[in-house]
């Protein structure tokens, strides 16, 4: 007896809403999706072992996942993202083709699709019309978004720019067969040439299947756990967070709380000790004169908003107490605060200072260049000392208040 399709279809809601508490309406299952990441998940998770069992793994098939895996990852980071739909960069038409040929090849849609989606999500994070809102549950912004559609696809509209793009546009109309020529066919090809039908059958599993739902869950986990876990220290008027756990599994997007406050950044990891293999190529490709034009925001500004956050947070934390701050206490934190602006005021100085400086290269001479330099970094250090002063001095304070 068969049992109905829609019959299937309540049930798979019913354990959907149950499980994951969702707060969406009645949505409809995109089974195309569902069948798609359903059977890559099935084949990799079974086809992955009985492949190793039979034949044994050689470093070719290792080195060729892992070239896929990276390929098609910095396809979606450099290209769909940073510089699709951000446009934190330009960059020459071969750059352009391998993004959007790899980046085709991670089965994600096209670049206009992706961007299209990505750029709803960052004008409506964390409310209704975000594509991926981490508000209706960690496993509707993972997955659960590409599988029940509750509102219709985003339409082009939001990539009136890109349309214009001769590349992007030709990738958008013939995506499915890049896609598969791409993702499957190509390593299938390179695993026959190197060792024949067995070659090519561990180079479909490895490389095609499995580095296909290893790409995906690195990808998925940007839209879920970056909004889940880690700090915000730069913004908390959404739930994007700092990972340096999820830029290592995101290929350096899990500085995600920056991305969301410095959107236009063509960097994720701001900090130089930050993980982030994806700026790190951008920074390589513009060495070699393939990217150019990179946006950046200004050290200022992002310490300023750092410091408005910090700030944000402690006067809500003095707030939150039942005892008053008491006259004596709060000009010891207001002199700590003018004594921290003071500090950055003078660094902003010395530091727009320096860059005229280096603007007129050959009017300044090497020496007064890098006596401006130092002075910039003995600025910088007295920011540090001022910064970490305030914030002892706000932890003095609300534990005096508490001792009250």
């Amino acid at each position: 007896m068969r049992f109905p399709k829609n019959k299937i279809r309540q049930l798979v809601v019913l354990v959907y809403r149950r499980q994951f508490m969702f707060k969406l309406p009645q949505t409809k299952i995109h089974w195309a999706n569902t069948i798609f990441l359903t059977s890559t998940l099935l084949i990799s998770v079974v086809g992955v072992p009985i492949y190793l069992w039979n034949f044994g793994l050689d470093l070719f098939q290792v080195a060729l996942f892992f070239f896929f895996t990276f390929a098609t990852g910095m396809g979606i980071t450099l290209g769909y993202h940073r510089l699709f739909s951000h446009l934190t960069f330009h960059a020459a038409w071969p750059v352009k083709l391998w993004t959007l040929l790899f980046g085709a090849a991670a089965f994600e849609g096209s670049a206009l699709a992706w961007s299209a989606d990505h750029r709803r999500h960052h004008k409506f994070v964390d409310h209704d019309d975000d594509p991926y809102d981490i508000s209706k549950g960690l496993f509707h912004a993972h997955i659960g978004w590409l599988i029940f559609r509750h509102s219709p696809d985003t339409p082009l509209t939001w990539v009136r720019d890109l349309q214009k793009d001769r590349l992007a546009w030709w990738q958008h109309s013939h995506y499915l067969k890049i896609a598969f020529g791409m993702g499957f066919f190509l390593p299938t090809l390179i695993g026959f040439a190197w060792a024949g039908w067995q070659g090519a059958l561990g180079a479909l599993i490895l490389s095609g299947f499995a580095r296909t739902v290893v790409v995906h869950h690195s990808t998925f986990c940007i839209n879920s756990l970056c909004h889940w876990i880690g700090e915000r220290p730069y913004s908390t008027k959404c739930t994007a967070r700092d990972s340096f756990l999820m830029a290592v599994c995101t290929f350096g997007e899990g500085y995600h709380n920056y991305h969301h406050e410095f959107q236009y950044d063509y960097r994720n990891g701001v900090k130089p000790w930050q993980y982030d293999p994806t700026k790190w190529a951008i920074w390589a490709l513009n060495k070699i004169g393939l990217a150019w034009k990179l946006r950046t925001v200004p050290e200022e500004v992002i310490l300023k908003a750092q410091i408005a956050e910090r700030q944000h947070c402690l006067t809500e934390k003095l707030s939150s107490s039942s005892t008053p701050i008491s006259d004596a206490l709060h000009d010891m934190v207001q002199s700590a605060q003018q004594r921290m602006h003071d500090a950055v005021g003078q660094w902003e100085v010395l530091l727009a200072e320096y860059r005229e400086a280096a603007e007129k290269r050959g009017q300044i001479s090497r020496r007064q260049r890098r006596e401006l330099r130092n002075r910039v970094a003995q600025a910088m250090e007295r920011v540090r000392e001022s910064v970490r002063e305030w914030g002892n001095t706000h932890q003095l304070v609300y534990r005096a208040m508490q001792a009250a």
